[in-house]
């Protein structure tokens, strides 16, 4: 089930975020971070961004927060960005919150949604956005330092919602 995210649920996302920025491989959030900045960044003001978590039998296994990619007369473009515990990878769940996300952008009038930094080396979410229509208009060279694999570019993916 996914629904909008409530404060009670930061208890449980907090864990997968932490474990997912401090991994080095994803995301650009700063290492070291404590749970209330965590918080600041993920569960955003609602008037504005879009919080979801996809939850089973109670437990919380992703979320996701979207809205628009940027403010004023950029705000018909959306983005999102999307966590996924590490128990339920690969049971489909960053799948059913991509599309979540493709269908609440497309419900709300946005023309397109723009990821501005997919980590090259992240195959799964590449193919993820690629199989839900996404394409990959750019790459920003060496913009991301990644643990394992050092400076990798970032990717810049885009759907026309048209």
């Amino acid at each position: 089930m996914i629904r909008p995210a409530t404060a009670a649920d930061w208890q449980q996302i907090w864990p997968f975020w932490r474990d997912i920025v401090e991994a080095g491989e994803t995301y650009a959030y700063p290492e070291g971070a404590t749970s209330e900045q965590a918080r600041g960044w993920w569960m955003t003001d609602p008037l504005v961004d879009h919080v979801v978590v996809l939850e089973e039998d109670g437990i919380v296994l992703g979320s996701a927060k979207m809205g628009p990619n940027r403010p004023g007369r950029g705000d018909h473009v959306g983005t999102a960005s999307f966590m996924v515990s590490a128990a339920a990878r690969g049971r489909g769940v960053g799948r059913a919150l991509g599309e979540y996300c493709v269908d609440w952008h497309r419900a709300q009038g946005f023309a397109a949604i723009q990821f501005n930094a997919v980590v090259e080396t992240n195959a799964a979410a590449v193919r993820l956005w690629q199989d839900l229509g996404f394409e990959i208009i750019g790459t920003v060279p060496r913009a991301f330092r990644s643990r394992s694999h050092g400076h990798v570019g970032l990717h810049v993916m885009h759907l026309a919602l048209g």
